[in-house]
């Protein structure tokens, strides 16, 4: 739930907020993993015991295409795809592993951390201090959307 509310609150900030007073949904209702479709996505492919395995399939991605799971979520709080192509970057990579979501916009840009959880055995992780540069990446990377409109497919 935790990882959940992360991401959901990274979209929230970024796009929904945008979107307020346009007929875009804002009741903070994270909308991408937590609900049954989210988890069916995800649940063949998670590995707590292994975090790295799987983690290709888990990759939300956007490198002037949307992903669907964007796409849906987008959707279901009544965004269309091309004013949710105006709000994201034109490259983004979210990556949602079992201890850890973090992203990145651009291809050359930092990775961020977006929830971060103690790993089972105590294992601690390095903390980020690039976070406020993160942000500007956040807005550096909207400044310039893609122009072409297109969804990636994805077969189960």
């Amino acid at each position: 739930k935790k990882r959940c509310r992360g991401i959901s609150r990274f979209f929230s900030n970024g796009v929904v907020r945008s979107e307020s007073g346009r007929g875009a949904r804002q009741d903070n209702r994270p909308v991408c993993l937590q609900d049954r479709q989210g988890w069916e996505h995800y649940k063949h492919h998670w590995f707590p015991l292994v975090p790295s395995k799987g983690s290709g399939y888990r990759c939300i991605r956007i490198n002037h295409k949307m992903d669907p799971l964007i796409g849906k979520a987008a959707g279901m709080i009544g965004l269309s795809h091309e004013r949710l192509f105006q709000l994201l970057p034109s490259e983004l990579t979210l990556w949602v592993d079992p201890f850890e979501v973090s992203y990145r916009i651009g291809e050359d840009g930092s990775i961020c951390v977006l929830y971060e959880s103690p790993q089972p055995g105590g294992k601690a992780t390095k903390p980020l201090e690039s976070r406020t540069s993160c942000k500007e990446e956040w807005r550096i990377g909207r400044s310039s959307p893609s122009k072409n409109y297109n969804m990636m497919t994805v077969s189960s």
